[in-house]
């Protein structure tokens, strides 16, 4: 039976059709949707994990346990899980241990390109990368064979076109794979230092062992059509390559992107008149070509930035003209990225930029807060940093600095990382004020549950971490919880709470508006008593917006009835109707 599926679901496939027992992971765009795939299967345990770095040891402990595992994460995921993937590379495998990580070439929802091929090179583990949502199914299922043949955990390395595009995909049955029998082997599994020299040996032995096998591997193929023009490439890239040539090149198609075959592409250098390498992001492929002595064409005329497209790959070559675009006679609106109708965060940005305070921010939805007119937010660096961030920012600047500075943190992002940032504030003695924005869900990535909701990812009801407990528990002494959407009262929290002379902690408690759960009644409309002094713009709402004459209208179909233009209007022209 074939089905049409994305590549994110048919990985999910190819892990339940390996056998795989237990899957953990962090969401991250645009891998999420794997490990939301996998919770359709009931033979699997699935969970949200805190971080990746955790996801990726459960999964580890799994393997070692015997089963077939896997973690799936974003590429900047693949940064937190660094630390374990690594040691695993030394340790190997029990039973079948696979990562999916998924780049984000173009940044589409990322704070930096990364090019996750590196890791594989530095880790020393093996990469596969699929082309399309069959490979996705193929690649991951074969990759646990590779994994126990080989003694090694794998890279899957998708990108957000591969993750997030659908192709048809054969659908076959789950393989009965029994637990590996677990045996302690402290040589193996323990690495202190003594242990870990002898495990290196085993690394490098296993790398030329998988350089071989990648010579012949059913990964990597050529296909000859005109020898004028060589393209190698993998991934996305080779359909791009496939869809701007077709049959005027031949091609060298690398599923297997760590290690490269060295005997393999100089067969094929050999066969054709000009090679170009074909690859988004960093030049992982040409280097190895160069570095083989093959005179190859890539980078000097592909973009290191962002994502290829066909036209591009048919005009760097073939030096075709783009095909002109249609020109649109009406002005269309710019639409930039806004936090939704009804978002609870827009109350504590609202607050925040009407107190002039500095704000160093996270990872989430809240991210838009640096957008006008809010334009609240100062920095965000990655998940966990607004809060140990602020704390060198105070220190940098003196005591007097935490007055006019807050840290913002989703509920989630605080559970990830956020935790010993605030640690290290009581530690060492900083007063930093930080607001947790707590709209009860991971929101950005689609609505996950995390360990502040109660429920795990297949909706089960489990211990909920209380976010004010865990907070005093640190040696937080002035905690507060607060509805962003009472201004008045948000405020005066905030001044009181950045005036102390001790660390404090905001809990801004909110659900998100587009949480089932949520039901807010009627919408808001503007009266005759609006003096046009436009406070309710400074919102952000992409349900309020200014007529020709300077008067504030509520778009309907927007406007959710949240209310919290009501609050801010000090005319009190702003009504809520059924």
């Amino acid at each position: 039976m074939k089905k049409l599926m994305l590549g994110n679901a048919a990985v999910a496939q190819g892990a339940y059709e390996a056998g795989v027992r237990v899957v953990a992971s962090y969401p991250g765009t645009p891998s999420t949707e794997i490990t939301e795939n996998i919770v359709k299967y009931d033979e699997i345990y699935a969970e949200w994990s805190p971080n990746e770095k955790v996801a990726a040891e459960v999964a580890i402990g799994a393997s070692i346990g015997g089963a077939r595992a896997m973690s799936c994460m974003k590429h900047v995921g693949l940064n937190v899980m660094a630390d374990p993937v690594f040691t695993v590379s030394y340790t190997g495998v029990n039973g079948g241990l696979v990562f999916c990580v998924a780049d984000d070439p173009g940044m589409h929802s990322s704070q930096n390109e990364q090019d996750s091929r590196h890791y594989a090179k530095a880790s020393k583990i093996a990469m596969l990368e699929p082309a399309n949502s069959q490979e996705c199914k193929e690649y991951t299922r074969l990759a646990f064979d590779l994994s126990e043949e080989f003694d090694t955990p794998v890279f899957i390395r998708l990108s957000t076109r591969i993750s997030h595009s659908q192709s048809l995909v054969e659908i076959g049955e789950r393989a009965d794979v029994e637990l590996k029998e677990y045996e302690k082997n402290v040589g193996k599994y323990v690495m202190m230092p003594a242990n870990a020299v002898k495990r290196h040996v085993v690394v490098e032995d296993r790398i030329k062992k998988l350089t071989e096998f990648a010579e012949t591997s059913s990964f990597n193929t050529v296909e000859m059509n005109d020898t004028k023009i060589g393209i190698i490439t993998s991934g996305i890239s080779y359909m791009y390559a496939k869809e701007a040539l077709g049959d005027n090149a031949s091609y060298l198609k690398l599923g297997m992107v760590y290690p490269l075959p060295e005997k393999l592409i100089r067969d094929f250098a050999e066969k054709v008149d000009k090679v170009y390498v074909i690859e988004e992001l960093d030049p992982i492929l040409e280097d190895h070509c160069k570095a083989l002595g093959i005179e190859v064409i890539g980078k000097d005329i592909f973009t290191l930035l962002g994502e290829y497209t066909p036209t591009m790959i048919k005009s760097a070559i073939l030096g075709s003209k783009a095909p002109e675009s249609c020109e649109l006679t009406e002005t269309i609106p710019a639409r930039p990225p806004v936090l939704c109708p009804g978002c609870p965060h827009r109350g504590v940005f609202y607050v925040l930029k009407k107190l002039g305070l500095v704000v160093s921010g996270d990872i989430g939805c809240y991210t838009l807060g640096a957008i006008p007119p809010l334009a609240s937010v100062d920095t965000t660096i990655c998940m966990g940093a607004s809060v140990s961030a602020a704390l060198g920012m105070a220190k940098a600047r003196g005591t007097e600095f935490n007055k006019k500075l807050v840290s913002v943190i989703g509920d989630s992002t605080f559970m990830h990382s956020g935790i010993t940032g605030l640690i290290d504030i009581v530690y060492n003695k900083g007063n930093n004020t930080v607001i947790i924005l707590d709209n009860s869900i991971t929101g950005m990535t689609g609505h996950q549950d995390n360990p502040t909701t109660g429920y795990t990812i297949r909706g089960e009801e489990t211990k909920q971490v209380n976010l004010l407990t865990l907070c005093k528990a640190v040696g937080i002494e002035h905690v507060t919880v607060a509805d962003p959407f009472d201004i008045k009262n948000f405020e005066k929290i905030v001044k009181e709470e950045t005036n102390r002379e001790e660390p404090s902690v905001i809990i801004a408690q909110r659900p998100c508006a587009l949480l089932k759960t949520v039901n807010y009644k009627g919408h808001c409309t503007v009266t005759e008593n609006c003096k046009k002094c436009k406070m309710c713009m400074k919102l952000g709402c992409p349900a309020i917006s200014e007529n020709a004459d300077g008067s504030i209208k509520i778009d309907l179909t927007q406007c959710n009835g949240c209310g919290l233009c009501m609050n801010v209007c000090p005319f009190d022209a702003i009504k809520k109707e059924d």
